[in-house]
């Protein structure tokens, strides 16, 4: 089906790309694409890999956004410890 996709083909829609979305579209559109095609393709095959990882002392590991959430309260009652 795609054997006669050439060079000159992925330039032009390259190119059609640039115009419809700019140059400081592209990187979005395509983190957002790929962020589609994972979560699609994990829904496919039933894989959650969030439910089940645990850290070394055997509870649940933080995601990115609830450790960056966490550290500045951290961050706040050292502070306090510090002054009191």
């Amino acid at each position: 089906m795609f054997s006669s996709i050439g060079p000159l083909e992925i330039v032009l829609v390259i190119v059609v790309l640039l115009v419809i979305f700019g140059p400081k579209r592209l990187p979005s559109l395509g983190k957002s694409l790929g962020t589609g095609m994972r979560e699609f393709k994990e829904s496919i095959t039933g894989e959650d890999k969030d439910r089940d990882e645990t850290d070394a002392t055997g509870r649940p590991a933080l995601t990115q956004a609830q450790a960056d959430a966490a550290q500045p309260s951290q961050t706040a009652e050292a502070a306090s410890q510090q002054r009191g």
